[in-house]
């Protein structure tokens, strides 16, 4: 079974738009780091043209259907009765999108096929990754 969970999705730019009013977005799931989503923009999408990839929490994006939610660099909040607006906040400005709130609920449904939701804690190696941490440490 795959640990990976690829949808492309598309984003309509809101604000801060550099040239593309609809962005061919990806989110990311990977079971290997289970409370994680990252969404990828493409480069032709971007102020500085290389691609950029946001990551933030899983949980965000579930209650960011339903209300808004978030505080930092990343938002999500309802709009309407099937959109979702994102929003990225960097040093280089805000960037605003708007994405099918459909397309959102089944990457996320697919996500919890592949990781509960709850159960995130059982897909952790921490002595691994403790491991993994204390060589580096050592170097």
């Amino acid at each position: 079974m795959s640990t990976v969970i690829e949808q492309p999705v598309e984003a309509r730019l809101v604000a801060a738009a550099p040239r593309m009013p609809s962005i061919p977005a990806t989110l990311h799931y990977d079971r290997r780091d289970p409370f994680a989503v990252r969404m990828t923009f493409p480069a032709p999408a971007t102020l500085e043209g290389v691609e950029v990839s946001w990551t933030f929490a899983r949980d965000l994006l579930v209650a960011g259907l339903h209300e808004p939610e978030g505080d930092g660099d990343v938002r999500v909040r309802p709009y309407g009765y099937d959109r979702t607006v994102m929003e990225f906040h960097a040093p280089e400005g805000t960037a605003v999108v708007h994405v099918r709130s459909g397309e959102i609920r089944r990457f996320l449904q697919a996500t919890n096929e592949l990781v509960p939701t709850g159960r995130e804690h059982l897909q952790l190696d921490l002595d691994q990754d403790l491991a993994e941490l204390m060589g580096d440490a050592g170097q």
